[in-house]
C-alpha cells in the first residue's frame, strides 16, 4: 500500500531553558492511503500538539514528518503555504464557516483560490453535496444551518480539493448525538468509497470506533495501538474502552 503519513521521531518543547514541557515525546507511526486514524488521549496528552504539528500549525523540534514522502518540516514560505492549500483538508471543533458566505461559496473557496474553472467547480460541488447529504443547504449562510449541516458542509470544504490527508480536530465536540452519529458515517462513507484518508484527534471513545485503527497517547508518547480488523464497530468500542482504562484514571477524560 501507498504511505500517506510518516511521523519519524518526532519531539515538541515548550518553554525556556529554565522551565521545558515536552509535549511529544519520540513518536513515530505511519498511515497508509486509504486509513482512517483516531488518536486518543486525555487533556494534556499530546494529541492535540501532534495534530498541530502535522498540519504545520506548529513546528517540531526534532524528527521529521512526511506527507506522500515530502518532508514537510522543511517546507517554508510559498512552499509550505501551497503545501497547505492542496495537500490538506482540515475539519474543526467549531466548523470555522465564514459567516457571510453561503454554503456553496464557503465550499467553493477552496477551489476558486486554485484558479479552478466556475463549471468545474459546479459539478465538483453537486458531487460532494450528494456524498454528504448537504444539497438542500447549500444556498444557506452557516447561521440558518444545524450544528450537524454546518460540520458536514466543513467535511465538504475539507475534501474538495481531493488532499493527501484529511485532518479532523475534535469533529463531533460541538454536535448532539444524533448529528455526530450522522458526521461519523458520513466519514465513514469518504473513507470507504472514496477512499479519503483521515486522520482524526478526538477524546470520545464513541467517536474513535468508526476509525480502523486508534492510537493512544499518554503524556506525550504511543501507549497502545489497536486495530479494528472484522471487529463489529460495537466490539470495537468496548476494546476501545478497555485500553482507556489502563491509561490509569483517564476513563472520564476519554468518554
Amino acid at each position: 500500500m501507498q504511505r500517506i503519513l510518516k511521523i519519524d521521531k518526532i519531539e515538541k518543547y515548550y518553554g525556556s531553558r529554565s522551565s521545558l514541557t515536552k509535549a511529544i515525546d519520540n513518536i513515530s507511526f505511519e498511515v497508509e492511503k486509504g486509513e482512517f486514524v483516531a488518536i486518543m488521549g486525555s487533556s494534556g496528552s499530546g494529541k492535540t500538539t501532534l495534530l498541530n504539528c502535522i498540519s504545520t500549525i506548529d513546528k517540531v523540534t526534532s524528527g521529521h514528518i512526511y506527507v506522500a514522502e515530502e518532508d514537510i518540516t522543511k517546507l517554508k514560505g510559498s512552499s509550505l503555504n501551497r503545501f497547505r492549500r492542496e495537500e490538506l483538508g482540515f475539519i474543526f471543533q467549531d466548523f470555522n464557516l465564514l459567516d457571510t458566505l453561503t454554503a456553496y461559496e464557503n465550499i467553493s473557496l477552496a477551489l476558486s483560490i486554485q484558479n479552478i474553472r466556475a463549471n468545474e467547480i459546479e459539478a465538483r460541488i453537486k458531487k460532494v453535496a450528494e456524498e454528504l447529504d448537504i444539497k438542500s443547504v447549500l444556498n444557506k449562510y452557516p447561521y440558518q444551518m444545524s450544528g450537524g449541516q454546518k460540520q458536514r458542509v466543513a467535511s465538504a470544504r475539507a475534501i474538495i480539493t481531493n488532499p493527501k490527508l484529511i485532518l479532523a480536530d475534535e469533529p463531533t465536540g460541538a454536535l448532539d448525538s444524533k448529528s455526530a452519529k450522522m458526521l461519523l458515517e458520513s466519514f465513514n462513507h469518504l473513507n470507504e468509497e472514496l477512499k479519503a484518508t483521515i486522520l482524526m484527534v478526538t477524546h470520545d471513545a464513541f467517536t474513535a470506533s468508526y476509525a480502523s485503527r486508534v492510537i493512544f497517547i499518554k503524556d506525550g508518547k504511543i501507549f497502545n495501538e489497536i486495530i479494528r480488523g472484522e471487529n463489529s464497530r460495537k466490539e470495537f468500542f468496548d476494546k476501545i474502552i478497555d485500553v482507556v482504562t489502563l491509561l490509569g484514571g483517564d476513563l472520564n477524560d476519554a468518554l
